[in-house]
């Protein structure tokens, strides 16, 4: 089985490398493709929304973004190699990306945040090729405006960093308007990129404890963690009655 059937939301069984090896063997095919990188939270959210959980899974990719994920599966007994965060591969794709000449295009963060992201991005890799910016806050009457940015700079893959849910609708409603190969959903990445925000020790990351630590950097993200123990508990709870078989159809188990 190449993925797992977390909640009703298809994670694939990647690796960062192996996921970073597919994101760029979608830059050598026609079309677009997409990639989402759920957490958690983003899992629950799914469960919760029918409607939501059919667009993630309308990915071509969805890699294990968090501990929690990689936990769950390993309860329903069919478990990732790995957490494969979407910082983790984003940061894979930029060594492979700066090497091969593929054009990227940075979306999202607050104002001045992509382009602090492209400068310090070009700092450490000369080669890379960064081809636009473009901040998170915009009106849907300048949608159009960011679309055909995005499509006359001639981005290879563009890097959608929006917050979720906002991040993947966004890329769901508009991937057929786009000539990109390839969309990846990454969240919060710019700001880490741009160096105002900062990931957890490499201690905290490998105890699993990254989300306790954003927690301790941000208090206000407490409701939002809420989310975590409702997501352990439904797993426990319901996690195993999604088939596991992904050639089985899926059943709607939220009803």
């Amino acid at each position: 089985m190449d993925k797992v059937n977390v909640l009703g939301v298809k994670i694939d069984k990647v690796t960062i490398e192996s996921a970073t090896d597919r994101i760029c063997e979608m830059l050598k095919k026609s079309g677009n493709h997409t990639v989402f990188t759920p957490n958690s939270e983003i899992i629950y959210a799914a469960y919760k929304d029918s409607r939501f959980c059919d667009l993630i899974n309308s990915a071509d990719m969805l890699t294990a973004d968090g501990i929690g994920v990689v936990y769950a599966s390993k309860i329903l007994g069919n478990p990732v190699p790995e957490r494969a965060g979407g910082y983790d591969i984003a940061c894979n794709v930029i060594e492979r990306i700066a090497e091969s000449g593929d054009r990227l295009y940075l979306f999202g963060g607050k104002p001045d945040v992509a382009e602090m992201a492209a400068e310090n991005l070009k700092a450490k890799y000369p080669f890379l090729n960064i081809v636009g910016t473009r901040n998170g806050y915009f009106k849907p009457e300048e949608n159009d405006g960011i679309i055909s940015d995005i499509n006359s700079s001639g981005a290879d893959i563009v890097f959608v960093c929006l917050g979720s849910p906002k991040q993947e609708e966004w890329i769901f409603e508009n991937r057929d308007r786009l000539s990109c190969h390839v969309m990846m959903g990454i969240g919060g990445s710019l700001d880490v990129f741009a160096g105002v925000a900062e990931r957890a020790p490499k201690s905290w990351q490998n105890l699993g404890l990254e989300w306790l630590y954003r927690l301790k950097k941000e208090p206000k993200r407490f409701w939002r963690m809420l989310a975590l123990p409702k997501f352990a508990f439904t797993v426990l709870l319901k996690g195993r009655k999604y088939p596991q078989d992904t050639t089985e159809e899926l059943q709607d188990f939220n009803a």
